[in-house]
């Protein structure tokens, strides 16, 4: 969801404004046109998660399940991990059609010495897009790569948390799909788990440092506060809506703030773990032109380490 809400904000022209929801204040409707468009990342996504359930859920230890939920649910855990976050946002662009991200995030943790961990998390999106606006031409592709470094104790006290730097890399194979420039800025995350519950909050801000003059600059906040209530057999409820701002934007047009949540669950197929969720959102603030929900759809490979 963030990826494409930055991609509204650099390419939308300014005519679209922020809208907060109001049953009195309707949208003009327009007419979709047709269009042929590729396969949707959501189609694929959803092809692969049935031909894991036909494979067949293997059943685990309560204990374990639970022990490896909080793992999931920890950005920086020590545990390598692999999710595909695929995000559904329905009614987008000028012609009320879906839009589609599909988040590949391989997280890697690293041991730097007997107090440090050092803990890589990369983003490759993958983005479908509708027609956003009058000449701004609907696509897929790759969009702009990051990566995060964490800085983090090895040994976790009451709050676990991580500091480091994020890079976003102008790799989009369309105009429309990224900002065009390098961008850099600071990371936190913190977190604590408590009991059956397990909540705290990733913050980045991104500054634009090199790419094309002509290009928006970028000056952009992603922060995900996440809470999570871990139940038995490996399920939970869950909560991680993420809140962007655009800094270059007018106050009126900055904001984008769901409000929503889910529910997940740890399975195995075979041996190996994986956290699966769901989670819907209502946009309480929103631009014109994006959409008022969303979905998201989450299959996470979890690799523990052993012993």
């Amino acid at each position: 969801m963030g990826q494409f809400q930055r991609i509204f904000s650099n390419r939308a022209p300014n005519a679209f404004r922020v809208r907060v929801r109001s049953d009195s204040k309707q949208m003009t409707a327009i007419d979709a046109k047709a269009s042929v468009r590729p396969i949707s990342i959501r189609v694929i996504c959803e092809i692969i998660l049935m031909s894991l359930i036909i494979i067949g859920v293997q059943p685990t230890r309560a204990q374990e399940s639970s022990n490896i939920a909080k793992q999931a649910q920890n950005p920086i855990a020590r545990l390598i991990s692999v999710p595909f976050e695929n995000d559904f946002n329905p009614q987008t662009g000028i012609n009320k059609e879906d839009s589609y991200v599909l988040e590949i995030k391989p997280v890697v943790p690293l041991t730097l010495s007997k107090d440090w961990n050092l803990i890589t998390r990369t983003i490759v999106p993958v983005i479908q897009v509708p027609d956003l606006a009058p000449g701004v031409n609907g696509t897929t592709g790759l969009g702009d790569v990051s990566l995060s470094l964490f800085l983090s104790p090895a040994k976790a006290g009451r709050i676990i948390w991580g500091v480091g730097p994020i890079v976003s890399f102008p790799t989009a194979t369309e105009d429309i799909l990224g900002t065009k420039k390098l961008s850099v800025g600071p990371t936190v995350v913190a977190l604590r788990s408590q009991g059956h519950w397990l909540y705290g909050a990733l913050v980045y801000n991104l500054f634009s440092v090199a790419g094309p003059s002509g290009r928006k600059d970028v000056n952009q906040m992603l922060m995900q506060p996440f809470v999570n209530y871990n139940l038995r057999h490996g399920w939970y409820l869950t909560s991680s809506p993420i809140i962007t701002a655009d800094w270059e934007k007018q106050r009126a047009e900055r904001w984008v703030v769901p409000v929503g949540g889910g529910v997940g669950k740890i399975v195995h197929f075979e041996k190996l773990p994986v956290n699966i969720y769901t989670q819907f959102f209502r946009n309480a603030e929103y631009p014109d032109g994006t959409t008022h929900w969303s979905a998201r759809f989450q299959m996470q490979f979890l690799f523990p380490k052993k012993g």
